[in-house]
């Protein structure tokens, strides 16, 4: 009884733990999701911030590919539906990480050349 509530208890922080990761990505890569309303005279502020976001999530990413890769339960068959999922997830992950660069070199080419039509 007391093995279960230990191994609740951990999955829980740990499911917390990467809940605020997230809030707080969400947080570093605000300024390029909303980029149109972006002012232009705290480029490198948000250059930075963004930088900041993306690293994080490249960390995730790493994380979620090893964990895919090189399961902590070698003996144990892994879930087909689990498996599934975290697959999606790092696809998910790979999606944001091209979005969020691409976002970032915009955001360069409108600070650093303001003569350019975009």
């Amino acid at each position: 009884m007391a093995r279960a509530k230990s191994s609740t208890l951990k999955r829980g922080v740990g499911l917390g733990f990467i809940l605020i990761l997230w809030v707080i990505t969400a947080w570093l890569l605000y300024p390029l999701i909303t980029l149109d309303s972006v002012d232009m005279k705290n480029a490198k502020e948000y250059l930075y911030r963004s930088t900041a976001g993306i690293a994080v999530m490249l960390i995730m990413f790493g994380k979620t590919i090893f964990d895919l890769l090189f399961p902590q339960a070698i003996s144990q068959r892994k879930a087909l539906l689990s498996t599934l999922f975290l697959t999606l997830y790092c696809v998910a992950i790979a999606c944001g990480i091209l979005f969020m660069v691409s976002r970032m070199i915009v955001l360069y080419l409108k600070s650093g050349n303001s003569n350019l039509p975009f």
